[in-house]
């Protein structure tokens, strides 16, 4: 019985060691006419080894897929599905019909809204929801008793700054600080993560600044600069430090930062090419899975999902916007990557 015991406790310390390591899912984004079928994405996902997943609306195809598979899921609630949500029995409603009728589903994190800025003239008009919407959606979930399981958040992303060079003074804008300031102080509350959408690719072409391209890709072999005594090797660091720095000014210093996106695209801009696309994700996936951290937060593997599974030909915007996949519609890997 004791020999049982012990194997059993291995095979534990295994798996959780197993869970932990792995620190890279991939967005699964549908704005495209030309997609496999949720079953063939999720099977993809496997061959593949890819864990985890973040989707942006539920959708009950793919989570009638998803069943059974042990894929952790970031389950968005979309920004215009916002203000119904702050109504405390819509959203037991949206619980029950999207959390609680999939319970071989594994949920990871609720996103209540995406990217919503008050600075911005699109997403302006959703900032009022976002904290009501959270707050429902967790207690509907504690109703529901999966509030342990599963943390509720939304994204958040680099726009929302005012200042991150360097990386120390990071700070949100004013008018952000108010909208972000209440949200912190909730996932403080309830033991959430900040999740944040990281694109040193955008940060790279500018404007205002144009970081060298070695340091948007993971290539410099010397420090671009330091920040007090931290040499920055690489953006990616740099934002995901500002982004600390200027939560930690709201008392968010304790909050873990989840990077919820993280991309760079294959056509659509000079420094939008297949190689350089390439180069990002390998180095990204290797610098997130590894021990290094950041400057600030040396020593732990950063949770970070890859933005996108697929070029999605319908999408809106910049070119390059249609281009941040990973596998080709016809499930090619476009890098051969590995997860």
């Amino acid at each position: 019985m004791a020999l049982n015991l012990l194997l059993l406790g291995l095979l534990i310390n295994i798996f959780v060691f197993t869970a932990d390591a792995q620190s890279v899912g991939v967005c699964y984004g549908t704005i495209a006419n030309n997609l496999p079928s949720p079953r063939q994405v999720v099977s993809l996902y496997i061959r593949n080894r890819i864990t985890r997943m973040r989707i942006y609306a539920p959708r009950s195809d793919i989570l009638e897929a998803l069943r059974g598979t042990n894929i952790e899921l970031i389950l968005d609630v979309p920004n215009v599905s916002l203000e119904n949500l702050t109504n405390p029995n819509l959203a037991t409603d949206w619980v029950r019909n999207n959390i609680v009728n999939y319970p071989d589903v594994s949920f990871r994190y609720i996103s209540v809204g995406n990217e919503v800025d008050p600075n911005n003239d699109v997403t302006r008009q959703f900032v009022r929801f976002v904290l009501p919407a959270m707050i429902n959606v967790q207690n509907a979930l504690e109703a529901a008793g999966r509030a342990n399981q599963i943390k509720v958040s939304t994204a958040t992303y680099t726009g929302l700054l005012k200042d991150s060079y360097p990386p120390s003074i990071g700070v949100f804008h004013v008018n952000v600080a108010d909208f972000i300031r209440p949200i912190i102080t909730f996932l403080v509350k309830n033991g959430s993560p900040m999740l944040a959408n990281i694109y040193p690719y955008f940060a790279h072409i500018g404007p205002p600044a144009s970081p060298d391209l070695p340091f948007a890709l993971f290539t410099r072999t010397t420090p671009a600069y330091k920040d007090g005594d931290r040499p920055y090797f690489n953006l990616f660091d740099a934002m995901y430090d500002a982004h600390y720095a200027a939560q930690s000014r709201l008392g968010g210093a304790d909050v873990k930062i989840v990077v919820s996106e993280s991309g760079w695209p294959s056509a659509g801009h000079n420094s939008a090419t297949p190689g350089n696309a390439g180069t990002y994700y390998r180095n990204l996936i290797s610098h997130v899975k590894s021990s290094r951290g950041t400057p600030v937060r040396p020593g732990k593997p950063i949770e970070t999902y890859l933005f996108a599974m697929f070029d999605e030909n319908d999408k809106t915007g910049e070119p390059t916007e249609k281009n941040f996949g990973v596998f080709t519609p016809g499930q090619v890997s476009k890098y051969q990557l590995s997860f």
